[in-house]
């Protein structure tokens, strides 16, 4: 700034001139021996009084102040003689600062005027000094009290601008707070405006949603109505279904029973020579009917009054069909009747033509060539060999099952989770054989085969393996095999035809892992005793239910299963057998012998034929394993094959029961023919 420069300037000229190049000693009064050797010295004047003599004194005389007239005057009288005052070289310097900034030297030469001291007075060396220190003192004063003015001034200033600053902070504050307030009844204004709407929307959403809650609890009791209606229409369809179901039960029954009526006229074939063929056959088509209806319903589901309306037009066109054969064999009886009445007429007058009487000769007995037969004994008791080997699969089954009893009885987490890993494992596998399968089959069976083998196997996204458990083995192949006997007993049971990708399966399987066979036979023959064949004898002091649950029959709550049921789970397992003694993998060695082939089948239907029949059983299970494999019983032994089926017709028809719900009326022809897998 140009004042700031004007002060520097101002600074620079005052350091430079003659008064700010002097050296001021006032600590004279502290150095005690210099005073007094001036004491005891001649006394002499200060380095000062030269200078002040050449400079000062001249002009405090022309302009004295008021208060010193006097003063200096008298000092100005007493030194206007000449004298001297001493100086020393050294401290020329010092008192006289502007000797160097005289350019002429005028001033250096006065000073070396002055080089040699003056010896002066003693009083007036000492007004010198006095006026010396009277000028400073004057000087200070006016300093000090010009800078006391100046501060005094300052301050008012000072003073004058902070009130003006506190004025105007204050009108500043006052503006600040009415905006402030300003601002606050604006926002308060528009909150309470804010307030106010949002309590109309909340009441408008109070009354929507009062509203909405009326209309979805009517909704609701409407849904649990429409609920309740669909429950009560379930049962209520459920109860239909049932009496449906044991309508159909009892249609089925009587419809056999007529059946069974139409057989009972076949003594009347010959004897009337009657052509009953026609009745027969329809007879056994109506019986294939109610059997496929009852099927097909417990498949999928319960039947409907169309299927139960078709079970009773069956069962009226039974009834008519009897009826038609009554009436036939009725008319038969009438017309033989009326034949011997005139054959007897005849030999009547025959005989009173002639001359005496003749004594008649008495007819032969009928022949008792298949009576004779019939009246033979079968064996009742299965043979020692084959319970010897029964009783050795069902102890290796056992082994089994106590083999891996520690993993199935532990209760540690991690072992169950094995445990059901593993489980599943094995039976999924198995589960997803059907006849649709097509080139899954060798996927099912690399897949089962690598388990059984020790490989991990991806199940349910993790990673399974025997070998996480010493038992896994022996836990896994117990489990493969109730698998494979469970889905004869279910899924083949309801679909004939799944046995055959399941036994290739089973009899691959079998092939590798020859104990997994042998943990099936045991499986199948305590759930299928007929499958060795092994008709089990009723002992002294044994329960009933458990009597029937070694018959092979379900006991559930001290109540057997129905008749139908247990003749179809039996009959699924039997097929399933069947065709296992049949089937190879198609994929393995054709040079190994199979390990379980065509001649178990044709010891089993030795063994049956040469056992008492059982009701219903013998039937079902002889018609069901010949319809599966009788085609290739016939290319292995052909001749001996056709006279096995010859006995069977001949003398081991006649010795099951006439009840027999199983009809047996069949092409023999068409059944061995259909029964070779595709």
């Amino acid at each position: 700034m140009p004042s700031e420069g004007r002060c520097w300037e101002t600074l620079q000229a005052l350091r430079s001139s003659d008064k700010g190049r002097l050296s001021y000693h006032r600590d004279w009064l502290l150095r005690g021996e210099d005073v007094l050797e001036e004491c005891m010295s001649l006394p002499k004047l200060s380095s000062y009084s030269g200078w002040v003599v050449d400079h000062v004194l001249p002009h405090t005389q022309e302009n004295p102040p008021s208060s010193e007239t006097s003063a200096s005057s008298r000092s100005t009288s007493t030194l206007d003689q000449p004298s001297c005052v001493p100086r020393s070289p050294g401290r020329t310097p010092a008192f006289s600062p502007s000797s160097s900034a005289t350019p002429d030297g005028a001033e250096g030469k006065h000073e070396s005027q002055h080089t040699e001291p003056m010896v002066l007075q003693s009083s007036r060396g000492v007004k010198v000094e006095g006026c010396i220190r009277m000028y400073e003192l004057v000087h200070r004063m006016r300093g000090t009290e010009g800078l006391r003015q100046w501060q005094e001034e300052q301050e008012r200033k000072v003073r004058a601008l902070s009130e003006m600053a506190s004025e105007q902070l204050k009108r500043f504050d006052e503006r600040k707070e009415l905006k402030h307030h300003k601002e606050f009844q604006d926002l308060r204004e528009v909150m309470e405006k804010s307030s106010r709407e949002a309590l109309g929307h909340q009441e408008k959403l109070k009354a929507e949603h009062r509203h909405r809650a009326k209309i979805l609890n009517l909704k609701l009791r409407e849904a649990e109505q429409q609920r309740l209606k669909q429950v009560e229409q379930e049962r209520l369809r459920r109860e239909e279904g049932q009496v449906r179901l044991r309508s159909l039960y009892a249609l089925q029954e009587e419809v056999l029973h007529l059946n069974q009526q139409l057989d009972a006229s076949e003594p009347h074939r010959d004897a009337l020579k009657l052509d009953l063929s026609a009745f027969r056959t329809r007879g056994n088509q109506l019986c294939g009917l109610v059997s496929g209806i009852i099927r097909a319903t417990s498949e999928n589901g319960f039947p409907t009054a169309e299927d139960q309306a078709v079970a009773e037009r069956a069962l009226q066109e039974m009834r008519d069909l009897l009826t038609s054969l009554q009436q036939e064999i009725a008319k038969a009886c009438e017309a033989k009747r009326r034949q011997d009445e005139e054959v007897a007429h005849k030999k009547r007058q025959e005989s009173k033509m002639q001359q005496g009487p003749e004594v008649p000769r008495e007819t032969p007995a009928p022949s008792q060539g298949l009576g004779g037969k019939q009246n033979e004994d079968l064996q009742v008791k299965v043979q020692d060999s084959t319970m010897q080997w029964y009783q050795q699969l069902q102890d290796a089954s056992s082994q089994c099952v106590l083999a891996f009893e520690e993993l199935t009885n532990s209760k540690d987490s991690q072992a169950k989770k094995i445990k059901m890993d593993l489980q599943k494992a094995a039976t999924i596998p198995v589960s997803q054989i059907s006849t649709i399968a097509g080139s899954k089959l060798k996927e099912i069976f690399d897949k089962i085969h690598s388990l059984l083998s020790g490989k991990p196997v991806q199940c349910g996204g993790r990673s399974v393996s025997v070998t996480l458990n010493p038992q896994g083995l022996d836990f896994v192949q117990y489990k493969l095999a109730e698998k494979f006997v469970k889905q004869g007993e279910e899924e083949v049971a309801s679909h004939h035809e799944a046995a055959f990708p399941i036994a290739v399966v089973a009899s691959g399987i079998w092939e590798l892992h020859p104990r997994v066979g042998d943990l099936i036979l045991a499986h199948l023959h305590r759930k299928c005793p007929y499958s060795v064949p092994f008709y089990p004898a009723f002992k002294e002091g044994m329960a009933l239910e458990d009597y029937q649950r070694m018959l092979g029959y379900q006991v559930k709550d001290s109540k057997m299963e129905q008749q139908d049921n247990f003749l179809k789970r039996m009959s699924g397992m039997i097929r399933l057998y069947a065709a296992i003694i049949q089937l190879r993998w198609p994929y393995g060695s054709r040079q190994e012998v199979h390990p379980h082939g065509l001649n178990h089948g044709w010891r089993w239907l030795a063994q049956i034929l040469n056992t008492e029949p059982l009701s219903d059983v013998t039937a079902t299970l002889l018609f069901d394993f010949l319809e599966v494999c009788g085609n290739a019983l016939m290319k292995q032994y052909q001749v001996q094959f056709w006279k096995m089926i010859l006995l069977i017709k001949e003398d081991y028809f006649p010795r099951c029961p006439s009840h027999s719900s199983t009809p047996w009326h069949f092409s023999w022809g068409r059944g061995l023919g259909s029964t070779h897998p595709a």
